[in-house]
């Protein structure tokens, strides 16, 4: 592999044996103390072409837990961390609707009744 200071550096993979126990393909965003589903990355690196050490956080207990994992069981993590997002984008457009409905109720009784003046503009 050419560095882009030009350097030439020699990348070698490690395969470690699969029933090592740092291999584990349990399910990465399950809390292993708590179970809760809330468990995030704090840090990884890869580990081979197949392979990633991975730091793991839970805030639900603040276990944090390290380990190699497999490249299904880290799409796997990725692939609940987009759905969570995707979750999380979902309420926050449904709050801001709900918010800017109030609002907007508010707004609309201030000028029925006579309450919004120019002085508020």
């Amino acid at each position: 592999m050419i560095l882009p200071s030009g350097k030439s550096v020699e990348v070698v993979y490690f395969r470690g044996d699969p029933h090592d126990e740092r291999y584990e393909d349990r399910a990465l965003h399950v809390c292993v103390g708590c179970g809760s589903r809330l468990v995030q990355p704090v840090d990884w690196e890869e580990r081979g072409p197949d392979h990633w050490r991975v730091l793991l956080w839970c805030p639900n207990c603040e276990l944090h837990r390290e380990g190699v994992f497999s490249q299904a069981a880290v799409e796997e993590l990725d692939a609940q961390l987009e759905a969570g997002a995707e979750q999380i984008y979902r309420d926050y457009r449904r709050l801001v609707r709900a918010n800017m409905a109030e609002e907007a109720e508010r707004f609309a009784e201030a000028l029925h009744r006579d309450l919004i003046l120019p002085e508020d503009f």
